[in-house]
């Protein structure tokens, strides 16, 4: 018996069945919440700051109402510099960090192929993703690999589309070159 194998499967589906419970919470709830990761009218902020770590991208979006890794989101994004300050945008879903967070890396449709030397220089790294449905005028768009946000599922106000498997996979091994 392969007992890593099989506590990996038990912690599989307590995660699971987790996720599933937070589901069902989230849909009952009628009550407005306001996001962690929303601008805070108090001093201070309630983001715990951008994830670092071991990051295993997940592939699964579910048609519904709430967000998953693979789906292209809009939610509050906070400034690198200065995390009670920041603007709306959408993001990739790529991996979920508990049930309490989502992990995205925010888009632009800012080409960055023109600076890539400039954005590497401080930082930086894009890839292209392509157009689709979370861009009304379907503008080309780019992802950022090496910035990985919190981001409250509560806080996401609309599911922009699913990302195909394909490029969710490309920028997986991208996120991976530069994390």
């Amino acid at each position: 018996m392969n007992w890593s194998s099989t506590l990996r499967r038990v912690a599989r589906v307590a995660y699971d069945v987790a996720m599933d419970a937070s589901r069902k919470s989230q849909r009952q709830s009628n009550k407005p919440q306001k996001p962690r990761n929303a601008p805070s009218t108090a001093k201070g902020s309630d983001y715990p700051g951008d994830y670092r770590g071991a990051l295993r991208p997940e592939y699964a979006p579910v048609d519904d109402d709430l967000p998953d890794p693979g789906e292209i989101v809009w939610s509050w994004v906070p400034y690198e510099e200065d995390y009670n300050q920041g603007k709306d945008r959408p993001v990739l879903v790529i991996a979920r960090e508990n049930a309490d967070w989502l992990l995205a890396l925010q888009l632009t449709s800012k080409d960055h192929d023109q600076d890539a030397a400039q954005e590497a220089r401080a930082g930086r790294f894009w890839t292209d993703i392509g157009s689709g449905d979370w861009d009304e005028q379907r503008r080309e768009s780019e992802v950022r690999v090496n910035r990985i946000l919190r981001i409250d599922p509560s806080g996401v106000r609309r599911i922009g589309a699913v990302l195909s498997r394909e490029v969710f996979n490309d920028v997986a091994r991208e996120v991976a070159k530069h994390n």
